[in-house]
This record gives C-alpha cells, sequence and structure tokens, in this order.
C-alpha cells in the first residue's frame, strides 16, 4: 500500500505487479541481447512470436492490458534490435493518418457526442422511446442491437462505434449486461461486412488476390469471386445465425461460463458490469447532467445519428455502387462523424442550452475515451512490432508445410484464426495468407470450388481472430462503445465464436470430402 500526498491510498494490483517485473526482465534481458538474434527468411524464427503471445498471454492472465501490452512492445523492440521503442515503434504507431483518423475521429467525436448526450438526455429519451415503440425486454433489445449491426454493416471501427452508441442506452435501459452488448455488437460487424458486401471490403481483398491464380486475372474478377463465395464464408454466416439465436435466447446452451454467469447477473441483480470490473467508458459517459430548464427530445439523438447516415452511408453506397466509384471512402465518413457532433451541439444551442454546458458536456465525453485511446494506441504499436519481426510470416512457414489437402479449407481457416488472433487485424492477415493461399490451394487442386473453399475460409478465418484478439481495434472500440470491461468481453466472447468457427471448418471438411 502506497500513500499519495493528498492522504489518499491506492493499491497496485497482482496482475501490475507481475507486469512490471516481467517488464524489468524484458528489460535487462533485452538491454542484454539487444540485436544478437539473427534475422532468417523475414522473421527472426521463434522469437517473432513472442511479442504478440506474451502480450496477449499476460492480458489474459493479469486482466490487465495496459502494462501487457507495453511488455510485449519491449520484447519485440529488443528482438528486432530497435531499443528505443518510442523512436522506432511509439511515434510512428501512432503518428500515422489512419491512428489520427481513429483518435481524433472515431473516438473523440464518439465520446464527445455521447458526452454532449448527458447534457441533453438524447440517448436517454431514445433509449425511452424505443422501450416503448421497439424494445419489450432485454430479448428485443438484443435483436435491436443485432439488426443495427446489420444496418451499419461497414466493418471495424465504423460499424462497432456506430451501433453500441446507438444501442447502448437502449439495451441499458433493459438490463442487457455490458458482456452480452459487446459481443452482439462485435459480433455483427466484421462478420457482417464480409456477409453484406455493399462495402470496401470486396474491392480490398481483390486487390490482394489479382494474378494469385488464373481465375484472379483483375480486380473485376476478384471481386466477382467475392460474392460468389459469400455462400461459403462458414464463419460469418455462422457468427450472424448463433448472435441472432443469442439475442432471441434461442440457443439451447449458452457457451462459455462467464457469458452465462453475466446473463444471470444482470437479470438478477442489474449489475451490468461484475463486481470488480474495469469498464473502458468512464463516468462521464454515463452520468447524466441535464440543466433544468432544459427539454430533452427526439431530436437530440436523431439529429446527429441522421446526419452520420445521411452523410457517410447513403452516399457511400450511391457513390461506390451506383456510380462505379471504388476509391476508400473513409474521409467521408469522417466528415460524417464530425458533423454529427456539430449536429448535436447545434441542436443543443437551438433548444436553449448555454454553449459553456454543451462543450463541458463534449470536453467530459473526451475524458471518458481516454483509457480506450491508450489502449488503442498501444495496440496499433504492437502491430507494428508484429510485422517489424515477421511474426505472420513465421507463422505461415511454420503451419503451411503441415497442410493435408483433404482439409485445406478447414486449415487455412485455423491458420488465419491463428494470425490475425496474434496480429490483432483481419486485414493484415488477408495482405499476408491470400497471395499464399490462392496458389497453394489451385497447385493442390485447381478446382473452382475448391477454390471457393479455401476463399471463403481465409475471409471468416481472418475475421474470427480479429475479432477475438483483445488486441485488435474493433475489440477494444467494442468494449469502448458499450462500455464493457475488456476482458470481460474477450473472455464471454470466444466460446461463441468458437463455435461458430468450429461449425465453419466442420463444413469445409465435408465439403471437400464429399464434393471435391
Amino acid at each position: 500500500m502506497t500513500k499519495m500526498n493528498n492522504g489518499s491510498s491506492w493499491q497496485i494490483s497482482d496482475g501490475n505487479w507481475l507486469n512490471l517485473t516481467i517488464a524489468f526482465i524484458v528489460v535487462v534481458v533485452g538491454i542484454v541481447f539487444a540485436g544478437e538474434i539473427p534475422k532468417q527468411g523475414g522473421h527472426f524464427g521463434f522469437w517473432s512470436i513472442l511479442p504478440p503471445l506474451v502480450a496477449i498471454g499476460l492480458a489474459f492472465w493479469t486482466k490487465e492490458v495496459i502494462s501487457s501490452l507495453f511488455v510485449g512492445i519491449a520484447l519485440g523492440g529488443f528482438i528486432s534490435g530497435n531499443i528505443n521503442i518510442v523512436d522506432a515503434y511509439l511515434i510512428p504507431s501512432i503518428g500515422t493518418e489512419d491512428f489520427a483518423l481513429i483518435l481524433l475521429v472515431y473516438l473523440w467525436s464518439l465520446g464527445g457526442l455521447i458526452g454532449i448526450w448527458t447534457r441533453t438526455g438524447g440517448a436517454e429519451r431514445f433509449a425511452a422511446w424505443a422501450s416503448e415503440k421497439i424494445v419489450r425486454g432485454p430479448k428485443s433489445a438484443k435483436f435491436f442491437t443485432w439488426l443495427m449491426g446489420l444496418v451499419f454493416h461497414q466493418g471495424g471501427t465504423i460499424s462497432t462505434v456506430l451501433t453500441g452508441a446507438t444501442v447502448r442506452p437502449i439495451a441499458d435501459e433493459q438490463e442487457v449486461s455490458h458482456e452480452e452488448l459487446s459481443y452482439m455488437v462485435d459480433s455483427t460487424a466484421s462478420p457482417a461486412a464480409t456477409i453484406i458486401p455493399f462495402n470496401v471490403w470486396p474491392i480490398y481483398i481483390a486487390g490482394l488476390v489479382v494474378g494469385t491464380i488464373p481465375l484472379f486475372e483483375t480486380t473485376q474478377d476478384g471481386v466477382a469471386f467475392f460474392i460468389q463465395a459469400l455462400p461459403f464464408n462458414f464463419y460469418g454466416i455462422f457468427a450472424l445465425i448463433i448472435t441472432f439465436l443469442f439475442a432471441w435466447e434461442l440457443l439451447p446452451w449458452v457457451p462459455g461460463k462467464k457469458m452465462r454467469k453475466a446473463i444471470s447477473r444482470s437479470r438478477e441483480t442489474g449489475k451490468l458490469d461484475r463486481d470488480g470490473a474495469d469498464p473502458m467508458s468512464s463516468s462521464e459517459l454515463t452520468e447524466m447532467d441535464i440543466p433544468e430548464d432544459y427539454s430533452s427530445g427526439l431530436v437530440d439523438f436523431f439529429g446527429p445519428i441522421g446526419t452520420l447516415l445521411g452523410v457517410a452511408i447513403i452516399p457511400y453506397g450511391y457513390t461506390a455502387y451506383i456510380m462505379g466509384n471504388t476509391e476508400d471512402p473513409t474521409l467521408l465518413i469522417a466528415e460524417a462523424f464530425v458533423l454529427a457532433v456539430l449536429t448535436g451541439m447545434f441542436v443543443a444551442l437551438a433548444k436553449g442550452m448555454k454553449l459553456k454546458t454543451v462543450m463541458d458536456g463534449f470536453v467530459d465525453g473526451c475524458k471518458g475515451v481516454t483509457i480506450g485511446a491508450i489502449i488503442l494506441a498501444l495496440a496499433v504499436t504492437l502491430k507494428e512490432v508484429a510485422d517489424s519481426v515477421g511474426t505472420a510470416a513465421y507463422v505461415v512457414e511454420l503451419v503451411g508445410g503441415a497442410i493435408a489437402p483433404p482439409v485445406l479449407p478447414a486449415i487455412l481457416m485455423l491458420l488465419c484464426m491463428i494470425i490475425a488472433f496474434a496480429a490483432g487485424t483481419s486485414w493484415g492477415t488477408y495482405a499476408v495468407v491470400f497471395p499464399v493461399a490462392m496458389p497453394l490451394a489451385w497447385s493442390v487442386m485447381p478446382d473452382e470450388f475448391f477454390i471457393t473453399l479455401c476463399f471463403g475460409a481465409v475471409v471468416g478465418g481472418s475475421v474470427f481472430g480479429d475479432q477475438c484478439s483483445p488486441i485488435s481495434d474493433t475489440t477494444i472500440l467494442s468494449s469502448l462503445a458499450t462500455g464493457c470491461d475488456l476482458m470481460d468481453h474477450v473472455y464471454t466472447q470466444i466460446p461463441l465464436a468458437l463455435t461458430a468457427a468450429g461449425l465453419g471448418a466442420g463444413l469445409y471438411t465435408l465439403l471437400v470430402i464429399l464434393f471435391v
């Protein structure tokens, strides 16, 4: 126990002590051996998997994510010989345009908007309206979440932020545990994006496979094949089906003891988080402070959300599929988030709220996502470390030789699950695996149906790993948007996701045996 200057006390948890001890050992050993590990074929052998493996292992073991991620980053720096991890990894990672977009637009705009809602009562008013008109209890609240996940089906950060921000007040009102809600949001983000192709995913993947085998001579061939392979993306399909059944509580048995406990706790006691949980959003995002003279209305909620939809989603579909513009529409979506916040401010000011009150709400909301921003910054940095030490290249080389032709789709799926879980990214896994997997599958059996199965296995397996990894931005943002403890979300989600993955892998194997 350590006393602070103001007389209050704080205690370092056992998990933090363990991580601090390991960090110290890593630093000492790393200084001695930094740069001494030889690099071979784009990786450092077994050492290449240690940074993400240690970080993920410590996160599961200690339930403390920040120090776990830092240990993994430090270890990767020493393996690669880059002892100065600040200059080598942290600054280049968090100084990128992609991270700035997530931080400034998604995190601060999301946090700021929710903060404004704590002053206007917009989300609370919408929750009351939805409960009266649409939602009748926990089941229908979860079903509403499932529907919103399909509506905001762009995948990744966009889906998790939009869906989470929209449904959380409704689910909280109906006493749906944050573990349930974060699973629903995460499991209808990237899985839905790979099943409903009105987004940039087909174009991105087509660019990776073009020229790899005779079936993919042009980008258009790749996009057409992505559409053709949709019915064989078994993980995405089973993930959405299981989430739907989970919403209506129709599963004969809910996989995972922790999830069953979360459901019982919220229904019986009304506690949305377990005792001792560390939710990703702070009290600034949940405590209402509505001025006495302000009249909350649906416009306080639908104004900003309508702006998001009107400015981002609708023009996206129009420009990408009607006008044929295949450029990445991220900038338009970023503008939509900023405009949504400005709309929320304008509505509040137009209804008579003082400017200082509006800005206080915005600032409090930004404060509420600070922890999430720190974790996300370290997670992004760890991905750069994994690229630097060749984590994915080593895993592909290690597992690739063990692939047997009759079960190639299932093993490709497992390989992608492992890589994406370790690296925390589905798109990064696609970039590594697709150029290798397609020629491998073609050499094993140059059959279009067999290639379709392998293609769907890579798409789905990568999404599983990204969805379940505690260092993935979608996992982190799902927890943030729903106010869930990050590791509670990971622990409760994995059994359900593994069920979908197991069904998918089994079906791939069965189809190969029967039809190939």
